[in-house]
């Protein structure tokens, strides 16, 4: 069983990663727009993958600080939904969700 010390400090290590990922998308997307139809139309398809990375990225960034305010305020590992415990075997796969397998559906 991992303890909530180590889950967190796996959910900051998390955090810290996607926060590089996202200042490198950031980076991508700031370059000039080639001159080129071609060019520019395959950049503009590349940025809306990049703009796509970018927005999951900032949605699992809000699912991990809802994941720390929980555990600060000492409710994490507990539905928001029901109130139940959420199993270990889904807090392992999923540590930043916020529900139970019951009310994930």
């Amino acid at each position: 069983m991992i303890s909530i010390d180590e889950r967190k400090k796996a959910l900051e290590k998390r955090l810290s990663e996607l926060d590089g990922r996202l200042h490198q998308i950031e980076a991508d997307l700031d370059h000039g727009e080639s001159k080129d139809w071609e060019d520019a139309a395959v950049e503009r398809e590349d940025d809306e993958v990049l703009e796509g990375m970018g927005e999951a990225g900032l949605h699992e960034i809000e699912m991990i600080q809802a994941a720390l305010g929980r555990i600060e305020d000492g409710t994490y590992g507990d539905c928001v939904k029901c109130g139940e415990a959420i199993s270990q075997e889904r807090l392992n796969t999923l540590p930043a969700t916020p529900f139970c397998r019951r009310c994930a559906v």
